[in-house]
């Protein structure tokens, strides 16, 4: 079990992208019902942690928006004003195969709010960061995060929306570039990659996209756990945790909860001085975050639905 020490007041962190809600269809053929969308994962995910965060998302003044605003008030994320003036909420539909596996059907909506001067870290990803207009806005707003603080990034790849392989990969790419902490899934990036990949491929690829700009990169690997390209370049293989799941959900978005909270925790996330210290973190400071990213992984598939786990649940 990774360290939850924090150095004093880790910075606050505002996460972009979109709300919806998630219908599952199970392999029996039930329907459940759960807010979801990996911005929102993400934050929730970091506030279950105690993080100061806040959210930047679209959502409509709709039941089920009215949901996710109850979802993101009991979790104490922040919501930034004008999240809650889409026409209507956005919905996924998520089928679930006998493996626990997810496959995703989208009715989107996505614009993002007008932001506050960010002071913290920032994080975005999946639909948000490269759909349409929004998307565009995303790229500025990362862009101009990049000058005086860090930023995340999860691909978060959804292949539905996402119909042209090459215009997808280069438009990631350029989101990269401005990041200092990237995560991606194998499952991700075999996607791009057009084709299997073995760990050694995996291992290429996020080394190609830390020469684009990023002091980290992690590759989720599912059961597998994680690789982690370090800022010394070195490469480091976590394992995975042998458990029972109940779906994958929200799995990857509780990964990257879990990895920005550790690095928010050991003070590599923030203004200037933080991205200094990131750029030269050995690998006994920045692997104790992933693996509290692989641990919140872990309890999250044990759940229905996107359920991130508390502090409290980790240290158990």
């Amino acid at each position: 079990m990774p360290s939850l020490r924090r150095t004093p007041a880790p910075a606050p962190t505002l996460v972009v992208g979109e709300s919806l809600v998630d219908v599952v269809v199970g392999a029996d053929g039930s329907r459940d019902e759960h807010v979801g969308g990996s911005p929102l994962n993400v934050a929730v995910g970091l506030a279950r942690l105690d993080h100061r965060v806040s959210l930047a998302t679209c959502f409509g003044r709709d039941a089920r928006g009215a949901t996710i605003g109850a979802h993101l008030a009991d979790a104490d994320v922040h919501l930034l004003p004008g999240s809650d003036s889409a026409e209507e909420t956005s919905v996924a539909t998520a089928t679930i195969d006998i493996t626990g596996a997810a496959t995703y059907d989208f009715d989107l909506t996505w614009r993002m709010p007008q932001l506050p001067q960010v002071t913290g870290h920032l994080h975005t990803g999946s639909i948000g960061a490269l759909l349409g207009r929004g998307g565009v806005d995303v790229l500025a707003a990362m862009s101009g995060a990049a000058r005086t603080t860090t930023v995340s990034y999860d691909p978060n790849v959804r292949p539905a929306l996402l119909p042209d392989r090459e215009v997808a990969l280069a438009e990631i790419e350029r989101r990269v570039a401005v990041s200092d902490v990237v995560k991606v899934s194998d499952e991700d990036l075999e996607w791009l990659a057009g084709g299997p990949l073995d760990g050694d491929a995996v291992a290429d690829r996020l080394r190609a996209w830390r020469a684009l700009g990023p002091t980290l990169a992690v590759a989720t690997l599912g059961a597998k756990g994680a690789m982690v390209i370090l800022p010394s370049g070195r490469r480091v293989d976590l394992p995975g945790r042998q458990v029972v799941v109940a779906d994958t959900v929200g799995a990857g978005d509780s990964f990257m909860a879990g990895l920005v909270s550790g690095l928010l925790d050991a003070g590599l996330l923030g203004g200037a001085d933080a991205r200094r210290r990131l750029r030269k973190a050995r690998g006994s400071v920045v692997v104790p975050a992933v693996q509290r990213g692989i641990d919140a992984s872990a309890l999250t598939v044990q759940r229905p639905g996107a359920q991130p786990p508390t502090r409290a649940d980790l240290t158990r």
